[in-house]
C-alpha cells in the first residue's frame, strides 16, 4: 500500500497554514485592539498555547507582508499588529488601552492622489493612523 499523506492546508496567502498561524489568526480575529507580539505570546500561553516568541514574531511579519493583518508602529520602535476588514482604511488608536476604529478618509484618499499626481509619482501607498485617548481612558486620567 502507498504512503498516502494528508495533503497540507495552506492559507490564503499560499503560505502552509501552521497551528501557530491558525493560533494567531484566531486570536487576532477576536480582538478589537492591536497587540504586540509579546503581548500575544503572554495572552496565547496562558490560554495554554505553547508557543514560542520568536515564531510569534516570524509569523507576524509573514502574516502582514501577505496582507492578512495591519500593521502599527508606535513609539518608534515597537510593531503592533491587529486583524482588519479587507479594504483599504485606516486606524484611530487609544495610547492607553489599544482600543482601535477602523476609519474611512476620502479626504485623504483624494489629498494623496492629488499630492502624487503633482509630483508625478506612481504606485503611491500611504498609512495614516491617529492616536489619541478613547473615552473610557480619557475619563479615567
Amino acid at each position: 500500500m502507498p504512503n498516502q499523506t494528508a495533503p497540507r492546508a495552506f492559507s490564503e496567502s499560499g503560505r502552509r497554514d501552521t497551528r501557530q498561524r491558525r493560533a494567531l489568526r484566531e486570536h487576532l480575529e477576536n480582538g478589537d485592539s492591536f497587540l504586540s507580539a509579546q503581548q500575544l505570546h503572554d495572552e496565547l500561553r496562558a490560554g495554554g498555547d505553547k508557543i514560542g516568541l520568536a515564531t510569534i514574531y516570524r509569523t507576524l511579519q509573514a502574516m502582514h507582508a501577505a496582507g492578512e493583518i495591519d500593521a502599527v508602529r508606535v513609539n518608534d520602535s515597537e510593531t503592533l499588529y491587529r486583524k482588519c476588514g479587507p479594504r483599504h482604511h485606516h486606524h484611530l488608536v487609544c495610547r492607553d488601552c489599544g482600543l482601535t476604529v477602523e476609519l474611512d478618509g476620502p479626504s485623504v484618499e483624494k489629498w494623496a492622489a492629488k499630492a502624487a499626481e503633482e509630483n508625478r509619482f506612481t504606485q503611491v501607498e500611504h498609512v495614516v493612523e491617529l492616536f489619541g485617548l478613547c473615552p473610557s481612558c480619557s475619563t479615567s486620567s
